[in-house]
């Protein structure tokens, strides 16, 4: 993985590498301070961080609420003894990555040799362990991350996966005392191939001990005056601290779950909408009933016709109408279809996200309390080389200290993808049913015969198609490109960083055109009922459009609002990210457990 630390710098003449990054750091253009979103502290619970069962509702908490962070017994028991296995393992010899070795392409230099406590190797642990932590201040290029959340879900996903690591005290402890004071580091953005976020979590490194900038209580100053006005002073890193801290994928796994999330209640609002265009157009329900799901036996399929069809249970949908037309649009009739289909691949990305979460991503693998005969290849000559037969550092305790690839984040990046892309699939089938309300072909009947004084504004049907034709652009799939980075080593990039921008901006995106589209459906429910004020609407669509209505009333019904000064639209949005579709239907939560 991509190293950013003084020790490669230093002791392999790669000093121009960090004077570029330097210079590309203090570039006035890469500074965004000004558009930093602070959290709004609502939680004052603690979490408990075990390293194997955060939730994403638990680190959402954390991340955009301020909860309270503590590491439970088991966990900070597994960090130590780590710790002792890390150090136990220098002073019998046994070769380390990134400790008593040197790291990528360095990996067979001799760092130190024998027992790390040693007078001359504690001052050389120390001296380059410092340095390190110094240079991550000055990773990455901006802009800066602008919101807090995000930077402190990275925190929070690291500590939590620190367990399966070898930190010292200061750095485990230090880390939550960030999180739980609101000392918040400045985070580029920019700097990760997308195998190892070392350039991100190396600036969270600078804040630890008091060098470059961080936030206090939303506030940006000098990281050390931070500190101290958190009461916090820095650490000294020691023994492979920077390993422990930036060997992850935290920043990608920490975007991706409120990514996750987010679309969590996108996908509860698109299906609410898709229930008030079925009522709006006047649709046949047919698509929807068992007759034809039994056909085609897919539970994702099966579950999410049943779910639309109770939303409008009790509706007029289910009367007889000489008038309503056989089939709807493909983008209306096929709509349950898209939606079992994102709901499908989300629960995928949910998954693969929870599981990057609570599992080690680290290079190398602490295998504490592993022996040679509990596997064959493990007493094979070549993996004895790795052993720890254990002794007084190590309290006795014995394992081996493995390199891998576990910090290759697939399968979990393909699912970023994967969602995006059926995300992407569902709007588009979003976008046309919002043009197809403008054709009375399907419609039967123009606005205007049923509300003669309704005037459409232009952009009605123009902005739509601009927010679909975007959201369509973000959906191509990036093509993989390694590029073989120092001297050939590191060859893989899984783009993370790349993939999940687009699938936030999709989400994002999809919101506004979720409102357009929530906005077309109620007007089409208010022409039903004006047309035939005896018409019933499933019980949530009735509930979403009395909502819609407080917010953003029919131009007939509000003739003074300034729809200069207040686009209607824009209240939506803000609407459907401050309250869930949950409110409105229970269901809208997501899918049930045994589909999981």
């Amino acid at each position: 993985m991509l190293r950013l630390d003084v020790r490669s710098a230093v002791q392999h003449r790669a000093v121009p590498y960090l004077i570029v990054m330097l210079l590309l750091l203090a570039s006035p253009a890469m500074s965004n301070a000004s558009a930093f979103r602070p959290i709004e502290v609502t939680d004052r619970s603690t979490v408990i961080l075990t390293g194997h069962d955060l939730t994403l509702e638990e680190l959402v908490r954390i991340a955009r609420h301020g909860a309270q962070v503590a590491l439970s017994t088991d966990a900070e028991a597994a960090e130590r003894a780590n710790y002792g296995l890390l150090l136990e393992a220098a002073a019998e010899g046994v070769p380390v990555y990134w400790f008593n070795r040197g790291s990528g392409d360095q990996r067979e230099t001799v760092i130190f040799e024998g027992d790390p406590l040693a007078p001359q190797n504690r001052a050389l642990i120390e001296k380059t362990q410092s340095d390190s932590f110094r240079a991550g201040a000055a990773a990455g290029i901006g802009p800066d991350v602008e919101d807090e959340a995000e930077i402190r879900a990275m925190m929070a996903i690291r500590a939590n996966t620190m367990v399966y690591t070898a930190p010292s005290a200061d750095l485990a402890h230090r880390l939550i005392d960030l999180l739980n004071h609101r000392v918040t580091p400045v985070v580029r953005s920019r700097g990760t191939v997308g195998e190892g976020d070392l350039a991100p979590l190396g600036n969270v490194g600078g804040t630890l001990i008091g060098v470059g900038e961080a936030y206090f209580e939303g506030q940006r100053m000098p990281a050390r005056t931070a500190l101290a006005r958190a009461g916090l002073t820095p650490i000294k890193p020691f023994g492979a601290d920077d390993n422990a801290l930036t060997s992850s994928n935290a920043y990608a796994v920490a975007r991706a779950a409120l990514v996750v999330e987010d679309a969590r209640q996108l996908l509860g609002w698109t299906d609410l909408g898709t229930a008030m265009a079925l009522e709006g157009m006047n649709s046949s329900v047919t698509p929807l009933s068992s007759g034809v799901q039994r056909e085609r036996p897919d539970p994702w399929l099966n579950w999410h016709a049943a779910y639309m069809l109770n939303m409008v249970k009790d509706s007029y949908l289910f009367e007889e109408d000489k008038g309503r037309i056989i089939q709807d649009p493909e983008s209306l009739r096929a709509a349950s279809i898209r939606g079992a289909s994102a709901w499908r691949e989300w629960a995928l990305l949910r998954d693969a996200v929870l599981f990057q979460m609570n599992s080690a991503d680290h290079n190398p693998a602490i295998a504490r309390g592993l022996a040679p005969t509990d596997s064959w290849e493990l007493s094979t000559p070549q993996l004895l080389h790795f052993y720890v037969r254990g002794g007084a550092l190590s309290h006795g305790e014995h394992g081996y200290i493995l390199s891998n690839a576990n910090w290759d984040p697939y399968p979990f990046a393909n699912r970023v993808e994967s969602f995006s892309i059926a995300l992407s699939n569902l709007m588009v089938a979003v976008m046309g049913r919002i043009e197809r309300f403008h054709n009375p072909f399907f419609t039967g009947v123009s606005e205007t015969d049923v509300l003669p004084d309704y005037r459409r504004s232009d952009d009605s049907l123009y902005a739509p198609v601009d927010l679909g034709q975007e959201i369509i652009s973000l959906s191509t799939a990036i093509p993989p490109a390694g590029v073989a980075l120092f001297a050939t080593i590191e060859d893989l990039e899984a783009e993370t960083r790349l993939k999940i921008g687009r699938s936030r901006q999709i989400v994002d995106t999809a919101f506004e055109l979720e409102a357009c589209d929530l906005l077309e459906s109620g007007l089409w429910m208010d022409i039903r009922s004006r047309q035939k004020p005896t018409r019933a609407f499933g019980q949530a669509p009735t509930a979403a459009l009395a909502a819609l209505r407080r917010i953003a009333p029919l131009e007939t019904e509000a003739p003074n609002i300034d729809r200069a000064t207040t686009p209607t639209q824009g209240v939506v949005v803000a609407f459907l990210r401050r309250q869930g579709a949950e409110q409105f239907n229970a269901a809208a939560a997501g899918p049930p457990t045994h589909l999981h």
